[in-house]
């Protein structure tokens, strides 16, 4: 549902960003907004405030609104901006003082490892992609001067909440850290992830069916737990837990914002942020009472309607709702897909110094997810819409609630956030299908609490946060083994049927976390500022099994399969996460970071105590009882990166050097005979990412989030062959997504984007006989325009140009396969506000 072009549009957590470059500060780091929960560092209350000479908030190039008309708008609160300069101490701003203004920007690249960087990229690889991505570069210099108005630039945010877990400078934070605006999720109307996050440097969702996701940050396009997913700082599922799906349990759509830290980031969050942390903003109820309902259809018996309202509660508080209905009949065969997500969100101020925020979110999934069957060349050319899948399918309930509570303590603050989450799913697999077909049921509830502690001290700005999280999630799986029907083979073979056969595994599981974290920086000089942190995980898990211990035996695509079974079983895993960083202002204009991170992800509750199947009953126990004795996968990354800006151009880049230690590969145990999954690979990632982002002229803006990675298996020898120094599989060395977006008035935008997604080996071996995918350049149109103050109506095309792409390319049955992507789409609506 797109903005009213020209309207402003409340967010969490401070103003979002058109783009994950678009980062800006106020003028000085001792000016910032009163945010809800009340933080402000730098300056005093002032009982008659007085305005700032010049005083104006930064809308994009050359738009400004004073602080009072973005607190009518609900953007601020009312108490909007306060500056410290001793010479106005009680003045209010929004765009901070003449002589004061700063900006973010990374760290410093070693000469060795730029050069490095710089002789492993091929330059034949990028001149395709730079031909469209040069247009905005080349116009820097030109439009260093101050640019033209721009009507429907959004509000550029100083603050991120996701780095730190607090409200804090980009510019102070030592990681990469990309934001996208309300504002943009609005204009973007997803509906898939992947149709928003490409927009930070180094991201890329592809869509495996539905809503549902594979995700390449720093890693290539994977199912494994090495993401984390979070809903205002809360996990959306227990790390025991993991689903690579876990966004579309999310009503992004509607969401206040997105902040995605690129990298580890353990020591704050704990296992599971490896390749990185996905943050998925609420939006911040405003007291003014406003209302609204969107309508669109399109493509392929698409529609959805979303409606969304709020108002003053109480005296003091507010509270916004959304609501959600998606469904889809599919572009391929038996590949329906319907949502129904639904969100509150209620602030109340708890005194002079307190803030008390509840959010309930509720998602339910009904869809066919055969939408990924993987298809032959030439049906992949010729007949796309076949499914041979048409029997998967995946029904999803999530409910999470949660209740924070931000108490302000002078300098200090303290924050007690308990919630609780129930996720259940039906699932059958289409992954499985080839090779194990089953009915997975799991269900699992959460009952959590993360406990907070902030203060900030005098010398060297000092702050400091320490904190708490602790999480009880007892949850159960059961699966029954399924006897499908068959017909063709290899990578041709249809899965057109099914009854169900054996109860092959029914646990119970409980899973405990307790973990301490604690996070200090400090600024010796005015230029720069040091961070350092880290945190102590304790991971339990307790397995209670209803099956007897033991093997069961089950018919497996026509032969006699074993699966081991245990009685009961704990396991315990501990780890302490270390973090180092520094930021240094260059000028008022560039900031370089730098930072070294170490990450783990814990073994899931599947990856304990569901090992699979084996010929023999022998084998299925030695199978099961191996599983037990997997460790956490282990990650270290040294990043470096400058952001900063250019007249009204902004931009930011960084380089990272990601290693990944004891990751799981299949090997074959000698003394038993059986392939087993163990801690034996180390992989390396390295990378550079860019995002550049301004106006070309006036009206008419530009902009770019491109990457270059290489990666490669370091040691990965498995049961059947030695792929040590092989590039990894499905994962792009480029990935870009550039965006001109013209405002020829307020009332009208027009979007063109462009999406690249560069080749990638089909297999670990990097055969020439299978070959690469060869890549695919995607251009999607979206245009809006406000009739009215209270009607807008909006279009979107995707895939414009029709072209035949992958969203998945691989090889199965000893055959190159490819699971094709959605043909050109057309959708419109009406959005009617008031």
């Amino acid at each position: 549902m797109p903005a009213l072009p020209g309207r402003e549009q409340g967010e969490a957590g401070g103003r979002g960003e058109h783009s994950q470059v678009r980062h800006r500060e106020e003028r000085n780091q001792s000016c910032l907004r009163r945010l809800p929960g009340g933080e402000r560092r730098g300056f005093s209350p002032a009982p008659h405030p007085r305005p700032c000479p010049g005083a104006r908030l930064f809308r994009g190039p050359g738009t400004d609104r004073t602080a009072a008309s973005a607190a009518a708008s609900g953007g601020l609160s009312p108490h909007a901006v306060r500056c410290a300069r001793p010479d106005l101490p009680n003045a209010t701003f929004g765009r901070c003082c003449p002589q004061a203004r700063r900006f973010i920007g990374p760290g410093h690249l070693p000469a060795r490892s730029a050069r490095r960087f710089l002789t492993s990229v091929k330059l034949s690889h990028l001149i395709p992609l730079f031909v469209f991505h040069a247009v905005g570069v080349a116009a820097l210099t030109a439009s260093s001067a101050e640019a033209p108005p721009d009507p429907g630039a959004t509000e550029l945010s100083p603050v991120t909440v996701t780095g730190t877990r607090e409200k804090a400078l980009l510019s102070e934070t030592p990681a990469s850290v990309g934001t996208i605006s309300s504002e943009t999720v609005r204009e973007t109307a997803p509906l898939h992830p992947g149709q928003i996050l490409g927009q930070i440097p180094g991201v890329a969702v592809a869509v495996t069916n539905g809503e549902g996701h594979t995700t390449a940050i720093r890693q290539p396009f994977t199912t494994s737990p090495v993401y984390l997913f979070l809903e205002d700082g809360i996990p959306i599922r227990a790390t025991g837990f993991f689903n690579h799906n876990a966004l579309y349990e999310v009503n992004i759509p509607m969401a206040g914002g997105i902040e995605v830290v690129r990298g580890p980031a353990t020591a704050l969050y704990g296992s599971d942020a490896i390749g990185g942390v996905i943050n998925v903003l609420s939006r911040a109820p405003t007291p003014q009472p406003h209302a609204g309902v969107s309508g669109e259809f399109g493509s392929f018996g698409t529609w959805r309607t979303m409606l969304s309202g709020g108002s003053a509660l109480m005296e003091t508080g507010a509270f916004d709702a959304g609501l959600n209905a998606t469904h889809t009949d599919g572009w391929r065969e038996h590949t329906a897909y319907d949502r129904t997500s639904a969100s509150v969100r209620i602030d109340q101020p708890v005194g002079e110094t307190g803030m008390l925020k509840t959010i309930v979110g509720y998602s339910k999934i009904d869809q066919q997810t055969g939408a990924n069957s993987p298809l032959t060349f030439a049906d992949y050319q010729n007949n796309p819409t076949r499914n041979l899948l048409p029997i998967a399918y995946r029904k999803v309930s999530a409910v999470r609630l949660s209740v924070e509570y931000e108490q302000r303590l002078g300098t200090g603050l303290l924050s007690f956030i308990p919630y609780f989450r129930d996720n259940a799913m039906e699932l059958n697999g289409s992954y499985n299908l080839n090779f194990d077909p089953r009915i997975e049921t799991t269900h699992n509830v959460s009952y959590g609490l993360m406990a907070k502690w902030r203060k900030d001290f005098a010398p060297w700005r000092t702050r400091v946060i320490a904190g708490v999280d602790f999480d009880y999630s007892p949850g159960s799986r059961q699966e029954d083994n399924l006897l499908v029907t068959r017909s063709g083979s290899g990578a041709n073979t249809l899965y057109s049927a099914y009854t169900l056969g054996t109860r092959i595994y029914d646990y119970r599981v409980r899973f405990r976390s307790l973990s301490q974290y604690v996070h200090a920086e400090f600024s010796p000089t005015d230029r720069l500022r040091f961070t350092a942190g880290a945190r102590y995980d304790t991971l339990d898990f307790d397995l209670s099994n209803r099956l007897p211990a033991g093997a069961v035996r089950a018919n497996v695509l026509g032969a006699t399969r074993y699966y081991g079974q245990l009685s009961e079983n704990s396991r315990r895993f501990t780890r302490l996460s270390p973090k180092l960083g520094a930021t240094y202002r260059l000028t008022p204009h560039a900031h370089l970071y730098s930072s070294y991170n170490f990450g783990f992800r814990a073994p899931s509750e599947s990856q304990l105590y569901r090992a699979g199947n084996d010929a023999s009953a022998a084998g299925a126990l030695a199978k099961a009882q191996f599983a037990l004795g997997l460790k956490p996968i282990k990650a270290s990354q040294v990043e470096a990166g400058l952001r900063g800006e250019l007249g009204s151009w902004t931009y930011d880049l960084a380089a990272y050097d990601l290693v990944k230690r004891d990751d799981l590969v299949s090997q074959r145990d000698l003394a038993t005979n059986v392939s087993v999954n163990v801690n034996a690979g180390k992989t390396e990632h390295r990378g550079v990412e860019l995002g550049v982002g301004g106006p070309l002229f006036r009206g008419l803006r530009f902009d770019t989030a491109m990457s270059y990675s290489h990666q490669r298996y370091v040691d990965w020898a498995t049961a059947t062959a030695n792929y040590s120094g092989r590039e990894i599989e499905a994962a792009p060395k480029v990935l870009a997504n550039s965006r001109l977006t013209w405002r020829p008035t307020r009332a009208a935008m027009l979007q063109l984007e462009w999406v690249r997604v560069g080749a990638y080996w089909l297999e670990a071996g990097n055969s020439p006989v299978f070959g690469k995918y060869p890549g695919h350049d995607l251009l999607n149109l979206r245009a809006a325009y406000a009739v009215n103050k209270n009607l807008s109506v909006f279009a979107r095309v995707l895939n414009a140009a029709d072209k035949r792409f992958a969203d998945s390319a691989s090889v199965a049955s000893n055959t190159p396969v490819f699971s094709p992507g959605l043909p050109r789409a057309v959708y419109g609506g009406a959005e009617l506000s008031w």
